[in-house]
């Protein structure tokens, strides 16, 4: 043991252990790294950090909790407010409706229902979801409330799989009484189903029902009146016709169009993901979750058609379908997929606790956590502006009887609100423009890393169209880490811990393209991307994490790089090619937006993907000398405790260019890192599978599962089929380039090493 610590000890003298500098490029692994350590076995601190704040002017409002003694619900998805009753609803995806007292320091929901009783073919207890919530405006006296729930979602497409039901609540607490469902309207599922229920001040009830497709309304049914499909209905059930459940309005607009169905009120909508109603206008004002590049809120009107799927907003979609028989009215805003990705719509402010606020109609986005405002009269957009940032998953929006709003953070569980937020002018003027006023390089020209930057590698790494990547971790001064602390949100089924970091850390990826493919001398500095933590108060619960995202753009004469705005950029690069026509490619590269760096770097996947145990876990080359990263980042004291065991007891992904791997493993670990960021639970993909390397094959819900969003007319489709690439949607998602990419951030190129990797480890699996 002796001898042992003893080499160590030499070991550690020679090593560079804590130098700025110690890099090597993923497409040049023998390449020397610049800057050369020097000093003795101690930890040199970074003490130049110059990215401080943000360079965005400061949104004007922040969010807290509404009820901060209250309970986190279980992926909530719709709130509703009781009519002549101080209670709020909440109601949780997998079957849970919750009422709990309107009042700031409540701590108690109670619980008024829980749907229970249907099992799947092999007798196991179905995940029944439910979809949205509303409450009769007579609520008070008949203890209606309206529930659109899917009584069997393990079933694909069932005729009548999509279902508002209205029940009986009593007592105080109330409680719902099953017994007393009565079916209001039933509709087949599949793909998107709407779900959206409201009571309008006409006491009409108003159902969305969604283009009940998963991609590109493969049904083209958007614009056909004769299907329920992708409209907003409106039937009056306080006076149902004999024998039903409700009744048509004489003054629905389609009454007496031939062979159109008479409870439509607006079509051509894809899915109107939450809508309301203006409590003093009347106006409905609702989201809709766009497909390719858009997303749209509409002030939706009697007879208006939204345009699905002829066009996407305002956008060409499909533009030789057949069009309804009413003109497409346009969007009042339309967000482009490089700051919305799946729009939430929400309330006309009409509270008295931000008087600023009102006549605003507040909206969010699912993927990006962004809250927008738009102020609207007289047909006119008066104005449209961002109002907070978060970290949330914003599903839904709920308003009390006295105006105020709340939204819903799918994630967390929480129910928040919007505060005014203090001014901050300071930290935008004095954010650092170019990448050479960062304090990240000494010399930004040579690419020089200043003193106490980290470089490291990772085992899987992230495809980036042809481009190969240079990392540092740059903590500042005395910081630390904790290995493995971060685990929320849970239950998440094989989601790896995350890091916990201190404030202030910086993770700094530079970005170059070989210009001759295949030639490493013609590699050219195309951008350096920078992911900026900022601790907040409280828990991993209450959000304390926030990551920005930054790119900064080298110039032509690669002396320094520019801070891109938060739109991010497209950039035609021309590059040699022996092997290409003419001897060149012209590849669109994408600079990302600050919101599109959101949509990888997401909550569920614990925010900093490559700086993780299972990713760091291997030897990097430290000016000469191989040593493990995490057994250096512990020699030199950042982390706050000792490694729990040695790194080869500790997770890891296989690398998966190493061909001495299995192909499962290498498959595996591809997926894992291009794709689980997303596709785990409630990172925000909205399949209903994980990519995680941690699960097992069994686990992961793809082998001989049915597309949730279109099939793409491969004939028997399935997510994975064993032994039938051909048949399997991963590998012709992966293997697109147009419409239905995955990802569809991050990546326009096809990687044709990891699709035949993924191709090889499908065909090879045993039917069985």
């Amino acid at each position: 043991m002796r001898r042992l610590l003893t080499l160590l000890a030499i070991m550690f003298s020679g090593l560079f252990l804590y130098v700025a500098g110690t890099t090597q490029a993923d497409d040049a692994p023998k390449d020397k790294a610049k800057g050369q350590a020097k000093g003795q076995a101690r930890r040199v601190l970074w003490t130049t950090s110059k990215v401080i704040g943000s360079p965005e002017p400061p949104p004007a409002y922040k969010t807290e909790p509404a009820f901060p003694k209250l309970m986190k619900f279980n992926e909530p998805l719709d709130m509703a407010s009781a009519p002549g009753t101080n209670r709020l609803f909440i109601a949780e995806r997998y079957g849970k409706i919750y009422s709990f007292i309107n009042k700031k320091d409540v701590a108690k929901a109670d619980l008024a229902w829980e749907l229970k009783g249907a099992k799947d073919s092999k007798g196991e207890p179905m995940k029944q979801s439910i979809y949205a919530i509303t409450l009769h405006p007579k609520f008070k006296d008949n203890g209606y409330i309206y529930v659109t729930w899917i009584p069997n979602p393990e079933t694909e497409r069932q005729p009548k799989g999509s279902r508002v039901s209205r029940y009986t609540v009593k007592g105080d607490p109330p409680v719902l009484d099953a017994a007393t469902e009565k079916i209001i309207f039933e509709w087949p599922n599949g793909g998107h189903n709407g779900g959206c229920l409201k009571f309008g001040r006409d006491d009409m009830l108003y159902i969305v029902t969604g283009d009940g497709s998963g991609i590109a309304d493969e049904n083209n049914i958007g614009q056909d009146l004769s299907s329920i499909h992708a409209k907003l209905l409106r039937i009056d059930v306080d006076h149902p016709d004999s024998g039903k459940s409700y009744s048509i309005p004489k003054d629905n607009p389609f009454v007496k169009t031939p062979k159109a169905r008479p409870e439509i009120w607006a079509y051509g909508l894809r899915q109107l993901w939450r809508y309301s109603f203006d409590r003093k206008t009347g106006d409905l004002w609702g989201g809709e979750v766009g497909q390719d590049l858009w997303e749209m809120i509409y002030r939706v009107q009697k007879g208006g058609n939204y345009g699905w799927s002829v066009q996407e907003g305002t956008h060409p979609f499909r533009p030789e379908r057949k069009m309804g028989p009413t003109p497409i009215l346009t969007p009042v805003v339309e967000h482009d997929h490089a700051a919305f990705r799946s729009i939430t719509g929400g309330f006309v402010y009409h509270g008295a606790r931000s008087k600023d606020l009102e006549g605003t109609y507040l909206y969010g986005d699912f993927d990006s956590g962004r809250i927008w405002g738009l102020r609207y009269d007289a047909g006119k957009l008066l104005s449209n502006q961002e109002l907070a940032r978060t970290t949330y998953r914003i599903v839904s929006w709920g308003e009390d009887n006295d105006g105020e709003v709340y939204f819903l953070d799918f994630t967390g569980g929480g129910i928040h609100q919007l505060v005014k937020a203090p001014p901050d002018t300071k930290s935008q003027a004095a954010f650092p423009r170019k990448l050479s006023e960062t304090g990240i390089f000494t010399s930004t020209k040579d690419h020089t890393p200043a003193p106490g930057l980290i470089a490291y590698t990772v085992n899987s790494q992230l495809w980036g169209d042809h481009t190969c990547k240079e990392r540092f971790l740059a903590i500042p001064g005395n910081g630390q880490i904790g290995l493995d602390e971060i685990t929320y949100p849970q239950p998440s089924p094989g989601a790896p811990p995350g890091w916990r970091f201190p404030d202030g850390t910086v993770l700094v990826k530079t970005f170059s393209m070989q210009m001759e493919r295949g030639n490493p001398a013609s590699k050219k500095r195309l951008e350096t991307r920078l992911l900026h933590f900022q601790q907040f108060p409280g828990t991993q619960e209450y959000g304390d994490q926030y990551w920005r995202g930054y790119t900064y753009v080298w110039n032509d004469e690669q002396t320094d790089a520019e801070l891109l705005d938060e739109k991010g950029m497209d950039k035609k690069i021309v590059i040699k090619d022996a092997k290409a026509p003419g001897g060149q490619v012209v590849q669109n590269y994408r600079f990302p937006s600050r919101a599109e760096c959101t949509g990888c770097h997401t909550n569920a996947a614990k925010f900093a993907l490559g700086v993780s145990t299972m990713q760091m876990n291997r030897d990097h080359d430290y000016n000469g000398k191989a040593m493990n990263q995490l057994a250096m980042l512990e020699s030199i004291g950042v982390f706050t405790k000792p490694l729990p065991s040695p790194p080869e007891k500790l997770a890891k992904l296989v690398d998966y260019n190493d061909s001495k791997a299995s192909t499962e493993d290498r498959a595996r670990a591809y997926l894992h890192s291009n794709c689980a960021h997303c596709h785990i639970k409630w990172g925000g993909g909205n399949a209903e599978f994980k990519l995680l390397a941690t699960l097992p094959l069994k686990e992961m819900g793809i082998v001989n599962v049915p597309p949730a969003h279109g099939s793409f007319d491969i004939k028997s489709a399935k997510l994975l089929v064993p032994g039938h690439p051909e048949q399997s949607i991963i590998h012709y998602r992966m293997a697109a380039t147009g419409l239905g990419r995955m990802p569809h951030i991050a990546s326009r190129v096809v990687d044709d090493v990891g699709l035949k990797l993924v191709h090889d480890w499908i065909k090879g699996m045993p039917a069985k």
